[in-house]
């Protein structure tokens, strides 16, 4: 477990925060999670002038937290070695109102002492503009202004103003609020709204947790999972981020720190399937909603691997000079050039995100022939795509192949549309689409089988092992007991496993050897296992991989090969995906654990 990235994630389905064992908020992005970081102390350095919100107890000797059972509210617990103790409780306010879910750009930090005398400093320091700015804070008789160019926040509270504003010691000696929000005066009690707002949200989220389908076994690691996916869908237009942070990077001194506040559609896809098996069908919902925006704004019918949680927003990479980076690991990047790319996946995963709309009928709102011609117009690029050179799914900067993987999720988009057609009465429709599978299906079993290798490679062209390779059956191009496919799991995992865990491929790339392995392709492995019939041996990666949590319960995108550290951004929803549907495969039924008596 690394100590670095031992993060807790709070948030609202607007903003969302990372908080250190200490309780300081290292990050948050203002207004949305893709916004300005108001705080960035975890791309500022050991100590940074600015960019963090956090409560100091003199004499502080242990710090301990815990999130709220099934809650996305962090509770911590800082105490000092005469017995002074007190608790920080923080989260983003989420509930029920009108009909509709008010999930304001608003942070509530509860202080409370529990023991002693618990002498306090409070030190809340924004920056704007990417750290350029450290805006002086305007005293109000309740509250504190710090205005950017862009915008300005507020800082209400009950304690004395000058005690934050001066950042002076001071005694707790009663239980104090700051919530920190948009620009607009506090009409109402602080105290008494600070605890409505805290007992709505915790009601909010433990209804939506008691919805959950979980598995029996692995249940607190599921939920803690689908929280922290939650946390990573912007509600407002149903866009869902990779990971709520930008440039941690893959491996310590890599340069490969990229920006993951945005929506590819391939890892939205995996997110919205793994909250559909447990039963949460509403991102998935919002996200059609998305999608449908993002295909009526390109015209042409060529979809970008990755769009702006608002569509129509320029994803231009450039660097944000005034942030050292992580441990002072720069650049620190804001956008992503893989915008630019030519990844044909994509059309695959827009429709397999939406197959689950033709087929529930718990949905109120179920695929129409509307949809589903929309729909029609991306298979027809996906199969006019299929065999393009393409960067894939690896996002290689470098040469163009023909993917075997982008060329399957065309196929899986082809077949998916035959099976939508079937159930709207369209057989006209369905027999176009099959063929097209049929068509496709052939092509690349012509090429992505070697036999030299006793494996499927990656791409048509000097085809190599990949971990997506392992996706074959899940994906229902081949059967699991295919001798081809237990072969190329077999091989996979000669060719691919360092130290217990799985990298994305063995050679280089545009930036060299890769260095740490790529989690999510850890739980392929699993998974792949699992279908080939070696449960016990997925079990055991699967525990490994649960063992690599950071306290809070998150994975990051990496784990490094020899000392087990968690790198790369966090929560990475591939991961937390990962760790869902392994432990829905995994886990012993209901029945098994009981009305069996196993």
């Amino acid at each position: 477990m690394s100590s670095n990235l031992n993060l807790a994630a709070i948030g609202n389905g607007t903003i969302a925060a990372l908080v250190d064992p200490n309780g300081r908020i290292a990050w948050c992005c203002w207004p949305r999670i893709d916004g300005d970081p108001l705080f960035s102390a975890m791309l500022g350095g050991e100590e940074p002038e600015g960019g963090f919100f956090d409560v100091l107890l003199d004499g502080q000797v242990k710090a301990t937290r815990r999130y709220r059972e099934n809650t996305a509210i962090i509770e911590t617990t800082l105490e000092n070695a005469d017995g002074a103790k007190l608790r920080i409780t923080d989260f983003a306010p989420r509930f029920k109102l009108y009909d509709r879910i008010y999930r304001p750009a608003t942070l509530v930090r509860r202080i409370e002492p529990l023991a002693g005398n618990c002498r306090v400093t409070i030190r809340l320091r924004p920056h704007f503009n990417w750290g350029e700015q450290s805006p002086k804070p305007v005293r109000g008789s309740n509250h504190m202004r710090f205005a950017g160019d862009d915008f300005a926040v507020r800082a209400t509270t009950d304690l004395p103003i000058v005690y934050i504003a001066e950042e002076r010691p001071f005694v707790l000696s009663r239980a104090a609020t700051i919530v920190l929000g948009p620009d607009e005066p506090f009409a109402n009690s602080l105290t008494d709204t600070v605890r409505s707002f805290e007992e709505k949200t915790r009601d909010y989220w433990w209804e939506w947790v008691r919805y959950l389908s979980i598995p029996f076994e692995w249940q607190d690691a599921v939920i803690r999972a689908a929280i922290s996916l939650k946390l990573c869908a912007y509600e407002e237009t149903g866009g869902i981020v990779a990971a709520l942070t930008t440039s941690i990077p893959e491996a310590p001194h890599s340069i490969r720190n990229w920006d993951y506040r945005h929506c590819w559609l391939r890892d939205s896809y995996f997110t919205v399937r793994a909250l559909n098996l447990l039963g949460a069908t509403r991102t998935m919902e919002d996200y059609i909603r998305y999608l449908t925006t993002v295909i009526a704004s390109e015209p042409s019918g060529r979809l970008a691997p990755v769009y702006s949680i608002v569509p129509g927003t320029q994803l231009e990479e450039r660097f944000a000079p005034a942030l050292p980076g992580f441990r002072g690991m720069g650049p620190v990047r804001v956008g992503n050039q893989a915008a630019e790319q030519v990844q044909n996946d994509g059309y695959g995963h827009v429709v397999l995100a939406a197959t689950q709309m033709f087929f529930d009928h718990r949905l109120p709102n179920r695929g129409d022939r509307a949809l589903f011609e929309l729909l029609e117009g991306v298979g027809a690029r996906a199969a006019e795509f299929a065999f393009e050179p393409d960067a894939g799914l690896w996002e290689l900067r470098g040469k163009r192949r023909v993917h075997t993987f982008s060329a399957v999720m065309s196929w899986a988009a082809c077949a998916r549309l035959a099976r939508m057609a079937r159930v709207l009465e369209l057989p006209d429709r369905a027999s176009h689409w099959k063929e097209q599978a049929t068509a496709i299906r052939t092509r690349i079993l012509s090429f992505a089988w070697n036999e030299e290798m006793k494996s499927f490679v990656d791409a048509e062209e000097d085809g190599q092992i990949d971990a997506s390779l392992l996706l074959l059956a899940d994906l229902g191009f081949v059967r699991p007991d295919d001798p081809r496919f237990i072969a190329t799991v077999e091989r996979v995992g000669r060719d691919l496993k360092r130290n217990g865990y799985m990298m994305r491929y063995a050679g280089e790339d545009d930036f060299g050897l890769p260095e740490t392995s790529f989690t999510i392709c850890s739980f392929w492995y699993a998974n792949a296992l699992d279908m080939i019939g070696r449960r016990d041996e997925a079990r055991e990666m699967f525990q490994s991989l649960l063992d690599r949590r950071n306290e809070a319960g998150l994975l990051s995108e990496d784990i490094d090969n020899q000392t087990l550290e968690l790198w790369g951004n966090i929560p990475q929803t591939y991961s937390m995906v990962g760790l869902i549907d392994t432990a829905m495969r995994l886990s012993k039924t209901w029945e098994e654990a009981f009305w069996r008596g196993s």
